[in-house]
C-alpha cells in the first residue's frame, strides 16, 4: 500500500484530504506543520510527501528539501493557495508537483494516482 505523509497546518483541509486521500485506498500519517513530518521521515518510509507551502515554523519548500536528503525515495507533492508561491516551488523543488486550491478531490486522488501510474479507482 502507498504511504503518504500529509503535512498542513490547516485541520478541516488536513482532515478532508486524508480522508479522501484514505477513502482512494492509501495510507496515510497527517501532521500539522514540517517540524513534525521530519521525526517521522527519519523513522518510517512514504511514497510520498504531501505538503502545504505555506506552514509556521517550517514552509512545505524548506519541508521538501529536507525530505530529499532524508529520504531521497519520497516523491514530493505540494498544495498552495497562492500563485506567487506556486512559483516560488516549480523553482526551488523542479521535481514536485503542484496542486493550486481549490481543487477538487477527484483532482488530488488523480495527481497521487498519476505520480505511482495507478489506474484510477475511487470515486470521489
Amino acid at each position: 500500500m502507498i504511504r503518504i505523509l500529509l503535512a498542513e497546518d490547516e485541520e478541516a483541509m488536513r482532515t478532508y484530504l486524508a480522508r479522501a486521500l484514505q477513502n482512494a485506498g492509501y495510507d496515510v500519517v497527517s501532521v500539522d506543520r514540517g517540524t513534525d513530518a521530519l521525526p517521522l521521515l527519519h523513522t518510517e518510509h512514504f511514497d510520498l510527501l504531501l505538503s502545504d507551502i505555506v506552514m509556521p515554523e517550517m514552509d512545505g519548500i524548506e519541508l521538501a528539501q529536507r525530505c530529499a536528503e532524508i529520504s531521497p525515495a519520497t516523491k514530493v507533492m505540494f498544495i498552495t493557495g497562492f500563485a506567487a508561491v506556486t512559483l516560488k516551488a516549480n523553482r526551488e523543488a523542479p521535481q514536485a508537483k503542484v496542486l493550486s486550491k481549490p481543487f477538487h478531490l477527484r483532482d488530488l486522488v488523480l495527481e497521487v494516482e498519476r505520480i505511482f501510474g495507478n489506474a484510477s479507482q475511487a470515486l470521489i
